[in-house]
């Protein structure tokens, strides 16, 4: 039986105000992370709701309520719910812009590159495609072994900051993300949308593998790197969250304006 999300995770909806917006609807999509919530997305979403935008943080199959539900969970069920998100959004919006925390980068990523300029815009913080972890390599055999790993909760460089998220990672599901990558990284060239790439100087969760990558692969010609240096992973929760919350409403204001949408 599945448990119920605990009332802090639930997800994140805000209808938009195209009177602060130009007259047109634009929205938000927002994705948190592998074993977290929308606690993590949604001082972001609150900002950017604030101004006119329609947002919305789904709650992610298996998550907010505890790792062994989660273990039942594959890529595939993330996805299946960020689409049907994405495919709400866009019946009802003039324009859409994704954007995620970690795992949910790269369902942001896998979106992009499956939608093309359907996606007005991509905002990643903290992405990943791949790891230079040796004990990923074990995974197929672990996972089959032992049920989860002990995880790196709370990656926060702040003080008294909680992301609520899941104190155990569990494999099966974990390698189910991970196996996701290959097919990601090659499909990187069809993401064509504008891009903000904001990257934590210290990140103890995801390593230096990705952002060369995700840079390197995509066809975007309008990118932007933010440096976020007094952030640890979770950095939407973070000290460098105003950053954060400030650059991507620049970034979505000009990626879905009036002008740009019809260059």
């Amino acid at each position: 039986m599945a448990t119920s999300p605990a009332p802090q995770t639930e997800p994140l909806t805000i209808a938009a105000r195209p009177e602060l917006t130009g007259g047109r609807r634009v929205a938000v999509l927002l994705s948190h992370g592998f074993t977290g919530s929308p606690v993590s997305m949604r001082p972001w979403g609150e900002h950017l709701g604030a101004l006119g935008y329609g947002v919305a943080v789904p709650l992610l199959p298996g998550h907010g309520t505890t790792w062994q539900e989660l273990n039942r969970h594959r890529f595939a069920d993330w996805y299946g719910a960020i689409t049907r998100t994405f495919d709400d959004l866009r019946a009802e919006h003039d324009a859409v812009v994704v954007g995620g925390l970690s795992m949910g980068g790269t369902l942001a990523l896998r979106l992009a590159a499956d939608r093309g300029d359907q996606v007005a815009g991509v905002m990643l913080v903290n992405p990943a495609v791949g790891t230079k972890r040796l004990d990923v390599k074990l995974l197929p055999v672990l996972k089959h072994l032992v049920p989860a790993f002990p995880a790196i909760a709370d990656d926060i460089k702040k003080p008294g900051v909680t992301e609520s998220a899941y104190t155990r990672t569990p494999l099966k599901a974990i390698h189910s993300l991970i196996s996701s990558w290959p097919g990601l990284v090659a499909d990187l060239p069809k993401v064509t949308s504008p891009l903000l790439y904001l990257r934590s100087s210290v990140d103890h969760v995801v390593d230096d593998v990705s952002e060369p990558v995700i840079l390197d692969r995509v066809s975007s010609t309008d990118v932007t790197r933010v440096e976020l240096p007094e952030s640890y992973h979770v950095a939407t929760l973070d000290n460098d969250a105003p950053t954060i919350f400030e650059r991507s409403a620049d970034f979505v204001a000009r990626v879905t304006s009036a002008t740009t949408a019809s260059a």
